[in-house]
């Protein structure tokens, strides 16, 4: 492994020499990780993923889906209920034996 000095700038900011970059994916705009460690502080490449956020009437949806038999849909829908929500108007597949 190699290793090259870098100056710390005004802001904390650190240029990271362009062999590491290419080799590790980091553009300008990437974003990377700086984590605390024993023998000081490493900074990686970070993935950030969207995070989808459910609308109560998509949560009934899989809640209703996802049952497997009549007592667990029952619970679902009660639950569905609880969340001001009438199961009969959620788009949802019922479990093949309440079909």
């Amino acid at each position: 492994m190699e290793s090259e000095v870098s100056k710390v700038g005004k802001r904390g900011t650190i240029v990271l020499p362009a062999k590491l970059r290419r080799r590790f994916g980091i553009e300008e705009g990437s974003l990377v990780v700086a984590e605390e460690r024993e023998e000081g502080v490493l900074i990686r490449p970070a993935v950030a993923l969207p995070v989808e956020v459910y609308t109560p009437e998509r949560r009934a949806e899989f809640l209703l889906s996802n049952a497997v038999d009549a007592s667990d849909y029952a619970r679902a829908a009660e639950e569905v209920r609880k969340m001001g929500l009438d199961p009969a108007k959620i788009r949802h597949r019922k479990p093949a034996r309440l079909r």
